[in-house]
């Protein structure tokens, strides 16, 4: 479906080429200072043609914020945002009227509605993040007005380039507590905070795509800050709802939280987090559960890695079938991106502030009733 969360919701609508894409989003407190200033950074960050590592597609994806707000306020109803498509060309994949791309969802959607737009990828493309990211930045206001959230993705991979996101590292765990944007975005096109290998990846991904291939990578994702006792015990625990949201992300095919899948190789009796106090709570000394214990936030870090395949939309000719099962070669067309990593960063921190705007509404929900019995 095309809406996400319970009560801070957002719906999003609109295809790779059609006149516009946007959302709606309910639940927005009302009296809260918004404008397209506050949404426009984002969205100017995930936007095409940033750099030669991205699809050279020109869209400036300027928002518009078309009811919700007055004077520059939020009212409580819902906010309606929409971005214009601009830069269109249909006829860059009428090869495609024939040939469902190789690992793309050409195929699947066909099957499944028995119909699929006729060019782009509709609404498994990329261009249907617009409205996750207006919303999210919506969401991140208020988080940060609520507790001074701060929530910062970062590359961490790409190809076999990878810098060492282990548990156990302590220049790692140092980077999650002190990383920000602004030493994202100035670390170049690709977003990876530590020189050395920034050059590495951006070797990497020129390579592919001159060969007019592509190749993945890994976006790491930080939330500090992060108020104690989010998250929905059972089937909706902190850590579920982030993975839910990460997993509906064009092309994600992983989600990975605190220690992950190298925390099996550590022992328990170094891998639980001793409690110490910090202040006028309860802290961790060390930080592998990831921020969130039982399925509830903890008050620590929380940092999740998420993987992207290498996208399917290439250049090169693809021996494949048509709908009609018949053999052939598929010769894409169209602007494509080589790596997807970089321009993901903005689309993993607002789904990341929606899970987290939502969670926290539901359990100042759970609070009032606390008050209301007691």
């Amino acid at each position: 479906m095309s809406t996400f969360g319970t009560i801070f919701r957002v719906t999003t609508y609109g295809e790779s080429h059609c006149k516009s894409v946007g959302c709606i989003v309910d639940g927005v407190p009302p009296n809260m200072s918004l404008t397209e200033a506050d949404i426009q950074p984002q969205l100017t960050r995930r936007r095409p043609g940033q750099s030669k590592l991205t699809t050279p597609r020109n869209e400036k994806d300027q928002v518009e914020i078309q009811s919700g707000t007055e004077f520059g306020k939020t009212l409580g109803t819902p906010i309606a945002m929409v971005v214009k498509n601009q830069d269109q060309r249909p006829h860059d994949y009428s090869d495609m009227d024939n040939y469902p791309r190789p690992s793309h969802a050409d195929y699947t959607y066909q099957m499944k509605y028995g119909i699929k737009a006729s060019s782009g990828g509709g609404r498994s493309s990329a261009r249907e993040t617009i409205g996750r990211v207006a919303a999210g930045a919506i969401a991140e206001k208020f988080l940060k007005q609520i507790n001074d959230v701060e929530i910062v993705a970062f590359v961490s991979s790409v190809g076999d380039c990878s810098i060492d996101r282990s548990c156990l590292n302590p220049e790692f765990m140092e980077l999650l507590q002190n990383i920000t944007r602004d030493q994202v975005d100035a670390a170049g096109p690709i977003r990876c905070p530590i020189p050395e290998k920034a050059k590495e990846m951006t070797k990497i991904v020129e390579t592919v795509r001159d060969e007019q291939d592509s190749i993945g990578g890994v976006v790491t994702c930080v939330i500090r800050n992060c108020p104690i006792g989010l998250g929905e015990p059972a089937f909706d625990k902190l850590e579920a709802l982030l993975a839910h949201a990460m997993l509906s992300i064009p092309a994600s095919k992983g989600f990975e939280i605190g220690s992950g899948f190298e925390g099996t190789k550590i022992k328990g009796s170094l891998h639980n987090d001793p409690f110490v106090q910090k202040g006028d709570r309860l802290g961790t000394i060390t930080n592998k559960s990831g921020g969130i214990q039982g399925g509830i936030s903890n008050g620590e870090n929380i940092y999740f890695s998420v993987p992207f395949k290498s996208p399917a939309t290439i250049c090169q000719g693809q021996n494949t079938a048509t709908y009609d099962g018949q053999e052939g070669v598929l010769n894409s067309k169209g602007r494509h991106d080589p790596n997807v990593v970089p321009r993901a960063i903005p689309i993993i921190e607002a789904m990341a502030a929606l899970v987290i705007a939502d969670a926290y509404l539901i359990q100042k929900s759970r609070e009032s009733s606390f008050n209301a019995v007691y």
